[in-house]
């Protein structure tokens, strides 16, 4: 495990990069994980994005919602998901809501 430091306060996440609890995640978290995943700047539509990840994942024992889920939950087109979240939307969500990486993902 590894620590990631984010304006002081420390996140252990796994050697993927995805936090290790969930619950410690925040705002600020996932500013800087979307940095480091290539997003200069979060969105109103990114956060509506990340938002209903988490709270998919709240609801369904912590697993990280599928890039439908997300799509039909947040009501967004895949298209959409792809341009906010190029390269992999769903496991990009998933690492920036501070989730477990979704099952399928390699």
């Amino acid at each position: 495990m590894a620590t990631k430091k984010v304006k002081g306060v420390a996140y252990e996440v796994n050697d993927e990069g995805f936090l290790v609890d969930p619950t410690t995640w925040t705002k600020e978290y996932a500013v800087e994980a979307a940095k480091e995943e290539g997003l200069e700047e979060l969105t109103e539509t990114h956060w509506k994005v990340i938002d209903f990840a988490r709270q998919s994942a709240a609801t369904a024992g912590g697993a990280s919602p599928t890039l439908r889920t997300i799509t039909d939950g947040a009501a967004i087109t895949t298209k959409d998901l792809f341009a906010l979240f190029p390269k992999g939307p769903a496991k990009k969500v998933a690492k920036i809501a501070g989730l477990k990486k979704p099952e399928g993902c390699v």
